[in-house]
């Protein structure tokens, strides 16, 4: 699997990550990066610009590298959490959205993720430069099936509760417990199943001309407004 970015480089070094090669532009100005890498003992490959812009098409910034596939964590490493707060994410397809929601996860110290196997985005590299490499500072676990996973949850005392326009304000909620927060589909919202197995739907108040917002936006207020009211005791 292809990663790319200074920042992304940088915490697969720190985090001792398996990097089988290196490709690098040959006027980048990162020597400590490049250092590291030697230092790593990890093939460096020089080329010119087009040539890395042939293995990536995003803003590399000059530094790719070919490492081992995302390793994902197994469900029960974080479920079992007292008091876990986690995210399932129902089908979400924007790697952009998926980076930028595992950034917010790992700011908020959530206890972890789940993504389903099917349908969905999985972490890939363009996921791994929008979380700007905190993708290895989280838990993640990929299930078969969100519904009876969410069935599972209720049976280990977590209250599920999802993310809709048509529901109680998120503010008028309270998180504390066990909690997994569900966030639905970029388009569609959640899955007609899932949504009949949550015990709660938290809405965002809209009071502009917009009717929505972006899946990681809407992530990024609840997963912190349920922080907060934890913290409140």
């Amino acid at each position: 699997m292809y990663v790319y970015g200074k920042n992304v480089a940088l915490e697969m070094i720190r985090n001792n990550k398996k990097i089988y090669k290196a490709f690098i532009y040959k006027n980048l100005k990162e020597d400590e990066l490049i250092n590291s890498l030697k230092k790593a003992n990890v093939k460096i490959n020089y080329l010119e610009k087009y040539e890395m812009n042939k293995i990536i098409d995003g803003n590399h910034q000059g530094i790719i590298l070919d490492v081992s596939d995302y390793e994902y964590s197994d469900i029960d490493e974080f479920i079992n959490n007292e008091d876990a707060l986690v995210v399932i994410l129902d089908h979400l397809e924007d790697p952009h959205n998926l980076g930028a929601i595992i950034r917010t996860c790992e700011a908020a110290s959530i206890d972890g993720i789940i993504i389903p196997k099917d349908r969905s985005v999985l972490v890939n590299g363009t996921v791994i430069k929008t979380s700007v490499g905190t993708v290895n500072n989280i838990k993640i676990a990929t299930v078969t099936n969100l519904v009876n996973t969410i069935k599972c949850l209720k049976q280990k005392g977590f209250w599920i509760v999802g993310t809709d326009m048509k529901g109680t304000n998120y503010k008028k909620i309270d998180y504390k417990g066990k909690i997994a927060i569900v966030i639905g589909n970029e388009g569609s919202g959640m899955s007609r199943l899932v949504k009949e197995n949550v015990d709660f739907i938290a809405s965002i108040p809209m009071y502009g001309k917009t009717n929505s917002l972006n899946a990681s936006v809407a992530a990024g207020i609840i997963i912190y407004e349920a922080v907060s009211n934890r913290k409140q005791g």
